[in-house]
């Protein structure tokens, strides 16, 4: 019979140890973090227990993964298993052998963050002088070495002005995708309520976004942990008289809807809590101590999760809520129950309209 709900992106948090402070981090990352306890020969087990399930992407995550002396013995291993290894990476220690050594154990894609078009802003956002820096000489040693890459930029208020020339870079640095992040509060990201983007702005810019990618022929676009997107397309679309097709992505996550954490997806600390998404921070259980399998067949929160008639408020009488769902780990954040809804939504369901 055939599963309902397969792992098809997966993030492996292959360490938190990083050399940037960024204000947003959910792991809370510095060089001072956690290295995680995963031996080469523990992750590698790790990879032959997903294969049971599936072969999903893998994105090496962290902290920063190039901090990690066997990230490219774990890397290669994935590649020859089947898998379709990804890293993600601040891009600040890329070098020509680094990107060598990507090409030689077949990472499919790299990404890289860019949180603004100005060292100013960028660095105010990564805490880090030099940043800015960074990331562009990864984007040009990346192309010159033909190693593709995307772009994510993550926004709040701080910086929410310069979305459209931030977006503007990523293409002129050669991106193949540039996904815009909505700040979901975990990790260090808990002390930037009051920088969270409003209801109202959010509106705004996820239909700027549905303009743009309507237009876009150049760059793949994805807003993410922004799944009111998915209400906001079909919406705008409908009031246009048009039927907008989006581009697909080789590396897609799971689908044309919006939350799909532990649908589609999940996140794998550095110590093997599974938990429904990298925002999210609940754990379904260790894959030290319970097979992947069982975790993500059996686990109540997975199936909670995946239990849509379960969903309360706003988003439970949404007629949008099997295409956007609301974020979860926003829900979880904001009200403690992970079920409640999205609280940074203004929709109103037909429902609900008095």
């Amino acid at each position: 019979m055939t599963q309902p709900f397969l792992p098809k992106w997966i993030a492996w948090e292959t360490t938190q140890r990083c050399n940037l402070r960024c204000v947003h981090c959910r792991c809370s990352s510095d060089l001072e973090a956690a290295r995680g306890d995963f031996t080469t020969d523990e992750a590698k087990k790790l990879l032959d227990d997903i294969a049971e399930v599936s072969k999903p992407v893998i994105v090496l995550s962290g902290g920063e993964p190039l901090l990690r002396p066997d990230i490219w013995e774990i890397a290669r291993y994935g590649t020859d298993q089947g898998f379709r290894m990804c890293m993600a990476t601040n891009g600040t220690l890329v070098t020509d052998e680094v990107c060598r050594r990507m090409l030689e154990a077949d990472i499919k894609m790299v990404s890289l963050s860019l949180d603004g078009p100005t060292a100013e802003v960028h660095d105010d956002f990564r805490q880090c002088p030099g940043a800015f820096e960074g990331v562009v000489r990864a984007a040009e040693l990346f192309r010159r070495h033909g190693v593709k890459f995307l772009i994510n930029s993550s926004f709040t208020k701080r910086n929410q002005a310069r979305i459209a020339d931030t977006f503007r870079l990523a293409k002129e640095l050669g991106a193949t995708a540039w996904y815009l992040f909505m700040i979901v509060p975990t990790g260090r990201g808990e002390d930037l309520f009051e920088e969270l983007i409003s209801k109202e702005d959010y509106e705004e810019i996820l239909a700027w976004h549905y303009e743009q990618e309507k237009n876009e022929h150049e760059i793949l676009m994805r807003p993410t942990c922004a799944p009111h997107y998915y209400r906001i397309v079909p919406q705008m679309a409908k009031e246009e008289g048009i039927k907008f097709q989006r581009r697909s992505l080789t590396f897609s996550t799971g689908g044309g809807k919006g939350c799909i954490a532990a649908q589609s997806i999940c996140l794998i600390d550095c110590f093997g809590e599974v938990k429904p998404c990298s925002y999210f921070p609940m754990s379904a259980g260790n894959v030290k101590r319970t097979p992947f399998r069982k975790i993500w067949f059996e686990s109540p929160l997975f199936h909670d999760l995946r239990n849509f008639k379960a969903y309360k408020g706003k988003c439970g009488a949404c007629e949008f809520l099997n295409v956007c769902g609301g974020c979860r780990a926003r829900a979880y954040a904001v009200s403690g129950d992970y079920l409640e809804a999205e609280p940074f939504c203004s929709y109103v369901p037909r429902r609900l309209e008095s």
